[in-house]
């Protein structure tokens, strides 16, 4: 004679569940019981370790109309029936403040003599994003090649990156080969695995090579020097050395002249220079210092015979 199986688990067949470090997770497993099952209703989850080698671990159950979920001290307080009264077919179970170690396979076992039903489910707890940084790899002058950098402090794989330009349209491409000031803005970039997303910004400013600049400020400097010095060497005639000129020259004539035509010309005043700076005294001149020869002039009496 079979035994039918009166207890039946009537959850949908979830066979797995991802859930973000932090949150809450509800694991399923409503259940309807038969008349035939006159024994005790006992409900009880179990966390089926990854090594074979070690035993399950009860974290909680119901039995005999009481509650027990002290056993796993991982969970104590984190864990409890969804209804606290499992008779009314459902004993499931919520977690809260997921941590990372919680992932695993976890079991549900429903029993009522003489019918017993279980149910699997893989638990997989994944941590957000977080803690995203932006940063600029090479240098921002145009013509250069540069890279948007983004790395998220923590999460859990497979992580995705997405850059985009915050006045461009999500296209989910980004070139950054020769860059030009066309490509200066703000760039935001967005970390995501299925549980969650978290961004960062980053400024790029491209300034032209300094090279360029370099050499115009280069060029600017050489090319005023060379005027500067132009300028030095061809000075302009000052006034004084065009009177010194003057007297020189005068003096040369002075020198060569009879002595009949230096009396004469002893009577014109030889300080007249065309120069306003020259201002000399009245005073006689001093042929010998001009340069002139002395020439002894005999006196004449007053019917013009010679003294």
């Amino acid at each position: 004679m079979t035994l039918a199986v009166c207890v039946t688990i009537t959850s949908t067949n979830q066979p797995m569940v991802e859930k973000a470090r932090g949150e809450k997770v509800t694991l399923p497993c409503t259940f309807t019981v038969s008349q035939e099952d006159q024994g005790p209703l006992d409900v009880e989850w179990v966390l089926i370790p990854t090594d074979n080698q070690k035993k399950e671990q009860t974290i909680i159950m119901y039995s005999v109309d009481r509650i027990y979920n002290d056993y796993y001290e991982a969970m104590n307080g984190r864990v409890q029936f969804t209804n606290p009264d499992p008779r009314s077919g459902d004993g499931s179970i919520n977690i809260v403040n997921l941590k990372s170690a919680d992932t695993g396979t976890y079991q549900c076992r429903v029993k009522k003599a003489p019918g017993i039903e279980s149910l699997k489910i893989r638990l997989i707890v994944l941590v957000k994003p977080a803690r995203t940084k932006c940063y600029i790899e090479g240098s921002q002058e145009t013509g250069r090649d540069l890279t948007l950098k983004c790395v998220s402090q923590e999460g859990s794989p497979l992580l995705s990156y997405n850059w985009r330009k915050l006045t461009d349209k999500d296209t989910g491409e980004l070139s950054l080969k020769s860059v030009s000031e066309e490509y200066s803005g703000t760039y935001n970039c967005v970390a995501a695995n299925r549980v969650g997303a978290d961004d960062c910004f980053v400024v790029l400013n491209v300034t032209p090579r300094k090279y360029l600049l370099k050499t115009v400020l280069l060029f600017l400097h050489f090319y005023f020097c060379n005027r500067k010095k132009q300028v030095d060497a061809s000075p302009p005639k000052s006034r004084t050395s065009t009177a010194r000129s003057y007297i020189g020259s005068n003096r040369s004539s002075l020198g060569s002249m009879s002595p009949s035509k230096m009396e004469g010309y002893a009577t014109t005043p030889y300080n007249q220079v065309p120069s306003e700076d020259l201002k000399r005294s009245p005073a006689a001149p001093n042929r010998s210092r001009m340069g002139a020869v002395p020439v002894m002039i005999p006196a004449q009496s007053k019917d013009g015979s010679i003294v």
